[in-house]
C-alpha cells in the first residue's frame, strides 16, 4: 500500500486534530515501540520456522549419506562371482539332448 504525500499530510492533520500537538511525541514513541515489538515477533517466528524446517531436512540429508555409504560397500556381482566359482563344473544330471539330435523324440502328436 503506497501513500502519496497528500494522503500522508491528511493523516498527519487528522492525528493533530484528534489528539492535539501535546500528545504527538508520546504517540510517536508508542507507535515506534509497537513497530519494534512487531518486527521482533516476526523475526522470532521466522527463526522458529527455520529451525523446524531445517531439522527434518538435515535428518533426511544424514539418512541419504548413510544410504550412500552403505551402497558404496554393496557389490551384487561379488555374490554372483562366488556362486559361479563355487559351483561344480560337472552337474549331477546329464544334459538332455536337443529334439533334433534325439532319435527317440516323437514330436507333437495330432489327434
Amino acid at each position: 500500500m503506497e501513500l502519496s504525500i497528500g494522503e500522508m499530510a491528511l493523516i498527519a492533520v487528522a492525528i493533530v486534530v484528534l489528539f492535539g500537538p501535546d500528545k504527538l511525541p508520546q504517540i510517536a514513541r508508542d507507535l515506534g515501540a509497537g513497530v519494534r515489538k512487531m518486527r521482533g515477533a516476526v523475526e522470532d517466528i521466522k527463526t522458529e520456522i527455520m529451525k523446524e524446517t531445517d531439522n527434518p531436512v538435515s535428518e533426511i540429508k544424514r539418512e541419504i549419506e548413510k544410504v550412500k555409504d552403505a551402497a558404496k560397500d554393496f557389490n551384487p556381482m561379488k555374490n554372483i562371482e562366488k556362486d559361479i566359482l563355487n559351483e561344480p563344473s560337472a552337474s549331477p544330471e546329464p544334459a538332455k539332448p536337443k529334439p533334433a539330435d534325439d532319435e527317440n523324440h516323437e514330436g507333437p502328436v495330432s489327434r
